[in-house]
């Protein structure tokens, strides 16, 4: 049995998250033949293109774990109806220089989670934008636009009962996605 590794991308870097939580919480759906680890982006230099030629320790750890990933997955709150700027710059970083993007071919996974009704869904908008001009391969359905509310992840760090049946279709998708466009 193939096994396949994702890296997963946060979109926050607070301390208690909504978003660092529910991750957690999701990658636990994932079958067995899936390992998913963490990309760190809180580390990373803002963006500056005369950098390229020689990027910073960080840039060349972003970018060589996106090398060695089958599949990518960001789990992103929305910060003024867009990605946050630490997902951006990250996302910058590992596309550049022009013509080396990391991302390229890289199937994705798009979600998150808000307090708002309508979840993460102009965020996840502008991120697939992204990912589509980066040539990433992104999952279109089931879109999941999950209201951050009390149970959605449960005391054990769990998907709660309530959100579970949903959330495993979206995973069921996204692993589906992944094996059929990994190389």
């Amino acid at each position: 049995m193939r096994h396949y590794k994702i890296a997963v991308f946060v979109g926050s870097l607070r301390r208690e998250s909504f978003n660092r939580r529910f991750a957690d919480a999701l990658v636990k759906l994932g079958p067995k033949e899936f390992s998913f680890s963490d990309s760190a982006i809180g580390d990373l230099p803002l963006y500056n293109q005369d950098d390229d030629a020689s990027p910073a320790a960080p840039v060349k750890r972003l970018k060589g774990e996106i090398a060695a990933a089958d599949g990518v997955l960001f789990v992103t709150p929305e910060y003024n109806r867009s990605v946050p700027g630490v997902l951006k710059n990250a996302i910058d970083h590992a596309s550049r220089p022009y013509g080396q993007s990391a991302w390229a071919g890289k199937p994705a996974g798009v979600i998150g989670v808000s307090v708002g009704a309508i979840g993460t869904a102009l965020a996840q908008q502008h991120l697939r934008n992204i990912l589509a001009y980066l040539d990433c391969p992104t999952l279109g359905q089931p879109e999941a636009f999950v209201q951050q509310k009390d149970g959605l992840v449960d005391a054990d760090g769990a998907i709660g009962a309530q959100s579970r049946e949903f959330l495993q279709g979206w995973m069921d998708a996204y692993v589906g996605w992944v094996k059929r466009h990994a190389g």
